[in-house]
């Protein structure tokens, strides 16, 4: 029988040096000795594999199944530094961060109820969206909600099928109903909006979601329409890997519940792009001070400032010169507007940090205040607006892994480095040639030179 060592270990060598470390109990450095990874980070599998194969297996690959060699996560760094150094251990601050990439999608029941959300005044998505809901309602016997504003547009009039179904959706107003613990999952049917609205339509524990690309950019919805029986039938039997796009908890404190003059409760509200603090209609630059953890880091004089999540890192942020983040890393990404400062960059702090964000004191006016482009608020001196890492994100699903979706979405919606590609020259005749004309063009100036007289 084999023992758990002789599992973790390739040679008699690495064996016996496991025995030597379980025996030797006073020198505590010892430690278990891991297997050590392969040189090549190719699995063998494809090393050996011919190219007809290889092409087959790239068809047939579903969401999240491509195998994996490295964690996302970055190595845990050694803690002790030298012969004397070391960090001191806190088991109070010991957490365990899972590899993004084995964030796959389970229920611990069948879903059963479905949110589908469609993109508005879109009379090209009427078609598959009555395709979608008749397909969930009548062949997989789910239950169906839908926002009570689309059963309002006359066009699906036109549509027999959904006239069979139409009684046996479930209908909510966003301003009014509270969805919470009703929806298993989530369908999204057009763009980028889609996905941000049903961000905002959960401002606690969001179910997961997936986009169909059927609207103008499509960076967050990596799914196309075409064959969506097959690839919902993937999510509902969990074949699904997911990414965690963090929101920022964004809570706008006023001047008055300081001084405890009004009661009223703040205003709370998840974004899943970013909340940007600007001038708005004034005139006048922005003046608003920055704080991160409460020590005041700088004062912000321009058209304003962006603070986004690593998904809005491809969104507001990067059009005023922030760098592109993938979703998976914890992050805060800081970015002013136009800064009247020529040394103003943007800058990347720890997703656990606090900013407070106000109006300085010096402001010649208010400061205007969107979450994820809409809510649009006002910051006058003396408000607040304090913003961190939601412990709530947003699970995308995906539809083949999360570094294959995201540089598809640079490469496809970005164009990020997309050029013509170099002509591949004759080294050998290319040279020869320009040696030979270099030559000629030598002489010939030699000849045309005047002679000395």
């Amino acid at each position: 029988m084999l023992s758990m060592e002789s599992l973790w270990c390739n040679s008699e060598s690495e064996l016996s040096t496991l025995k030597l470390s379980k025996s030797v109990i006073e020198r505590p450095e010892y430690r278990l000795m891991r297997r050590k990874p392969s040189k090549s980070l190719i699995p063998q599998a494809l090393l050996h594999a011919n190219p007809e194969s290889q092409q087959k297996s790239h068809r047939r690959r579903r969401s999240g199944t491509w195998p994996r060699t490295r964690s996302l996560n970055a190595p845990s760094p050694i803690q002790q530094f030298g012969p004397c150094g070391r960090i001191m251990k806190n088991s109070a601050m010991v957490m365990q961060i899972q590899d993004p990439a084995s964030q796959r999608l389970t229920w611990y029941k069948p879903p059963l109820t479905v949110l589908v959300i469609k993109k508005v005044h879109d009379a090209q998505i009427l078609a598959p969206f009555v395709q979608l809901v008749h397909w969930l309602v009548h062949d997989k016997s789910m239950v169906v909600f839908v926002e009570a504003a689309v059963l309002d547009d006359t066009l699906l009039a036109e549509y027999g099928d959904f006239t069979s179904v139409k009684e046996r959706l479930m209908t909510f107003r966003a301003s009014t109903d509270d969805l919470t613990d009703k929806i298993d999952f989530i369908i999204c049917l057009g763009g980028d909006g889609t996905l941000l609205h049903a961000s905002s339509l959960f401002q606690q524990s969001v179910p997961p979601v997936m986009a169909f690309h059927l609207g103008s950019l499509g960076f967050l919805t990596p799914f196309e329409f075409n064959n969506f029986q097959e690839q919902v039938m993937n999510v509902l039997e969990g074949h699904a890997a997911l990414t965690l796009r963090s929101r920022l908890q964004c809570v706008v404190l006023r001047k008055s519940q300081d001084d405890n003059k009004d009661k009223k409760k703040p205003t709370t509200i998840l974004v899943l792009n970013e909340v940007v603090v600007d001038r708005g209609p004034s005139p006048y630059l922005s003046n608003i001070d920055l704080f991160l953890d409460g020590k005041h880091i700088t004062s912000v004089q321009g058209d304003g400032l962006i603070v986004s999540t690593p998904t809005g890192s491809t969104a507001y942020a990067v059009a005023a010169g922030a760098s592109m983040i993938h979703p998976s890393v914890p992050a805060i990404m800081v970015t002013p507007i136009c800064p009247h400062s020529l040394s103003f960059r943007p800058i990347v702090v720890p997703a656990g940090v606090e900013l407070k964000i106000m109006p300085s004191p010096e402001a010649r006016n208010s400061a205007s205040v969107s979450f994820d482009g809409r809510s649009q608020l006002t910051l006058r001196p003396g408000d607040s607006l304090y913003v961190t890492t939601s412990v709530y994100p947003v699970p995308s699903i995906c539809a083949q892994d999360q570094i294959s979706d995201w540089f598809d979405s640079l490469a496809e919606c970005l164009h990020w480095n997309v050029r013509k590609k170099q002509k591949q020259m004759d080294e050998l005749s290319d040279l020869t040639h320009s040696s030979s004309d270099n030559l000629e063009e030598l002489d010939n100036n030699h000849d045309e030179r005047p002679s000395d007289t």
